[in-house]
């Protein structure tokens, strides 16, 4: 069998933290550890359960959501955070993935769309729902389609391609089969492109693709 997903769940509002923990506590193949009700609360519960994947709400007290993001990012690679919100405004999305969040929900995203956003966080990748796409796009100055834009900071061709696959969504293996390479091949690409773009995840990396023009916005 496969090991659980240990879920830590941060929201302010008692009944949201509920009703969410009563669904998440539900989920086939994942495990609440904790909830906490403000980020402080959240960071000493991460230091003592050690989840894979905390879902954080933006807006508590004491210590806010994307405070408390880039608290746990810099603490290493676990846990992954998915930050979940009522909010979709552009400055609590890029807020949020700038902090180091690997995904990011809406409060209204049904319990098949958490599921898949935590199992897709654990495995290391993304999980942005199309709605928040939308603002990512809305808040980031796109180059004129006049001429195809230069790419930026010694990306060369492959790793561009690369980069375009996994904004559309790609993990690793499936971008080996397109290109016919290697999965190490590919590793080697997307560790050069992180380290060029400077960004930590691939969440980022989405958001970088976007900023400058290297991926096509969801349909």
């Amino acid at each position: 069998m496969a090991a659980l997903i240990r879920v830590l769940l941060a929201d302010d509002q008692r009944v949201v933290r509920e009703g969410l923990g009563t669904l998440l506590s539900l989920l086939e193949g994942i495990q609440l550890v904790g909830t906490a009700a403000d980020g402080e609360e959240a960071l000493a519960l991460a230091a003592e359960h050690d989840p894979d994947v905390v879902l954080m709400d933006l807006r508590m007290p004491r210590c806010d959501g994307i405070e408390a993001i880039r608290r746990l990012t810099a603490r290493g690679e676990r846990p992954r955070t998915i930050a979940l919100t009522t909010y979709a405004d552009d400055a609590s999305v890029l807020g949020a993935l700038r902090a180091g969040a690997r995904g990011y929900l809406t409060k209204d995203a049904g319990a098949e769309q958490i599921r898949a956003a935590v199992e897709a966080v654990a495995r290391g990748e993304a999980a942005l729902d199309p709605a928040v796409q939308h603002h990512v796009l809305a808040a980031l100055t796109v180059p004129s389609a006049d001429a195809p834009p230069e790419l930026p900071d010694g990306l060369t061709p492959r790793e561009a391609e690369v980069l375009a696959l996994i904004a559309s969504g790609l993990t690793n293996a499936e971008i080996a089969e397109r290109l016919v390479v290697s999965a190490a091949t590919v590793k080697s690409h997307v560790n050069h492109i992180f380290a060029k773009a400077g960004v930590r995840d691939r969440a980022q990396a989405v958001v970088y693709a976007y900023g400058h023009g290297l991926a096509d916005p969801p349909a």
